[in-house]
C-alpha cells in the first residue's frame, strides 16, 4: 500500500491498475478522499447522463414490488435509491469505503438498509435476493471472477444481476473522442473540481481503459454460473447495461 505521504494511485501503477497487488485497500482509500464530491464530479462530467443510464439500467431490471435489491459497491447510494424509487420492496446498500456509505445513509429513505463490507465476501447469506445490482463498480474489483461469483451467491433461482459500467465504443470516430476526453479532458476537470489528492481521476479513466471488453465480461459472468447475459450499449457504447440471470 502506498505511504500515508503518497497518493494511493502513483504513476507508476496506472499502466496496469488491475494488476496492482493491494488494490483493494487503494481503491478503499481512494474513494474515502473523494466521498464529499463525488455525485457532482459524476453529474459534471457526465453532463447529467449518470442518471439516465441509472435509470434505463433499472427500467431493464424490470423490478417488481417483491423484490428485494443488493447494491454492491453502493457508493453514495444514488444506484440504491433508483432502484427504491422504482417500487422495490426493499434495496440493502453495501460498500467497503464508509465515507461513502456515511453519505447514502444521510440520503436514504424508509425502504433502504445500509451495510458496511467487501464485494469479495459479502456479508449475506446465499440466495438473499433477487436482484443484486452494481453501477461502476465491477472494474474497482481487486479479483472480477470472485466478486462476479459473490453476485450469482447472493441470488436467489431467478434472481439477476443488474451491472452497469464503463465500455469503449466500437465506431471508431466514438471511441477516438471517448478517449480523447477520458485521458486528457476528464482527469484534469475531475480533479480540480474534487480536490482530489489520491490520484483518483488519474485511476478511474485508466481503470477504464485496461478493463475487459464488453464480450470478455459476459464471459466471465457465465463462468460466475450465470446462464444468460444481455449487454444493452448507451451514449454509442459508452456505457453498457449487463442483464445476467441465475437459472
Amino acid at each position: 500500500m502506498a505511504r500515508n505521504d503518497q497518493p494511493a494511485w502513483t504513476p507508476d501503477l496506472l499502466d496496469a491498475p488491475h494488476a496492482a497487488p493491494d488494490k483493494s485497500a487503494r481503491v478503499r482509500r481512494m474513494f474515502n478522499s473523494i466521498a464529499r464530491r463525488y455525485e457532482l464530479v459524476n453529474s459534471l462530467t457526465s453532463a447529467g447522463r449518470d442518471r439516465a443510464w441509472r435509470r434505463r439500467a433499472v427500467c431493464l431490471a424490470t423490478i417488481r414490488s417483491d423484490d428485494v435489491v443488493l447494491d454492491v459497491a453502493c457508493g453514495t447510494g444514488d444506484f440504491a435509491r433508483t432502484f427504491a424509487s422504482a417500487g422495490a420492496e426493499l434495496v440493502v446498500g453495501c460498500d467497503f469505503a464508509r465515507a461513502m456509505l456515511t453519505l447514502a445513509v444521510g440520503r436514504s429513505d424508509a425502504t433502504s438498509r445500509w451495510c458496511e463490507g467487501d464485494a469479495l465476501r459479502l456479508p449475506f447469506r446465499s440466495g438473499s435476493f433477487s436482484v443484486a445490482s452494481c453501477a461502476f463498480g465491477v472494474r474497482n474489483f481487486a479479483d472480477l471472477d470472485r466478486g462476479l461469483a459473490e453476485l450469482h451467491r447472493v441470488l436467489g433461482p431467478g434472481g439477476r444481476a443488474v451491472i452497469l459500467e464503463f465500455s469503449r465504443p466500437k465506431n471508431r470516430i466514438a471511441r477516438w473522442f471517448c478517449e480523447l476526453y477520458t485521458r486528457r479532458i476528464m482527469p484534469v476537470a475531475a480533479g480540480f473540481i474534487s480536490r482530489d489528492r489520491e490520484g483518483a481521476y488519474r485511476y478511474l479513466p485508466q481503470s477504464v481503459l485496461s478493463f475487459v471488453d464488453v464480450e470478455e465480461l459476459c464471459e466471465r459472468l457465465g463462468r460466475a454460473g450465470f446462464s444468460r447475459t444481455t449487454a444493452t450499449p448507451l451514449s454509442l457504447g459508452i456505457v453498457t447495461i449487463y442483464v445476467a440471470q441465475r437459472d
